[in-house]
């Protein structure tokens, strides 16, 4: 079987190092499965958990572009169950609203909505959002000159974003002198 990201492998660990543990794969390769990825629950020290020669089942969860694997083990354990924290309750707070308000804010992006039922949606109950990294955009051999304009027109996007953001805010946020009233 080709080592493919999603895969799951029989692997046994050859070495553990304070930030994680080395897992010999098939086909002679090596992954790590990082000590955030051991456990359901925080691990303080690796070599509590994870001893060498020990037989692992990962799953392949990254391959980097220089060949190197990122493994975990937690992503095949079951879910732990999740407990309420103390002192508060479990479910949506009292008093929510401000001024006795039933629709949240009044006025601005959330105008108009309904407030959603049960405090929150059945899709953050399902499954806790694990971050992923994003693949790297494809160049397929652009010229210097054709990745340097692709770059220039994206800043100049995120650019006008965050200039659009600054000059909207409530109380005026910056604006050369140019633009303000006199």
């Amino acid at each position: 079987m080709a080592i493919e990201v999603g895969n799951v492998f029989e692997g046994r660990v050859t070495g553990v190092k304070p930030f994680g543990a080395f897992v010999a794969l098939p086909e002679g390769r090596v992954g790590m499965v990082h000590i955030s990825e051991v456990s359901n629950e925080f691990v303080q020290d690796i070599n509590t958990v994870l001893h060498d020669g020990d037989a692992v089942k990962v799953q392949v969860i990254n391959i980097a572009p220089d060949g190197k694997i990122a493994l975990s083990i937690k992503r095949l354990l079951p879910p732990a169950p999740r407990q309420p924290r103390d002192g508060r309750p479990a479910g949506p707070r009292p008093g929510g609203f401000r001024n006795g308000q039933e629709g949240g804010r009044s006025g601005g992006r959330g105008a108009g909505r309904a407030p959603r039922e049960g405090g929150r949606g059945p899709a953050r109950e399902a499954a806790p959002r694990v971050w992923q990294p994003k693949a790297p955009a494809r160049s397929d051999n652009l010229s210097f000159e054709d990745m340097m304009s692709r770059f220039k027109s994206q800043s100049e996007e995120k650019m006008a974003d965050l200039d659009h953001e600054t000059n909207n805010r409530r109380g005026g946020g910056y604006a050369p002198r140019s633009r303000r009233g006199r």
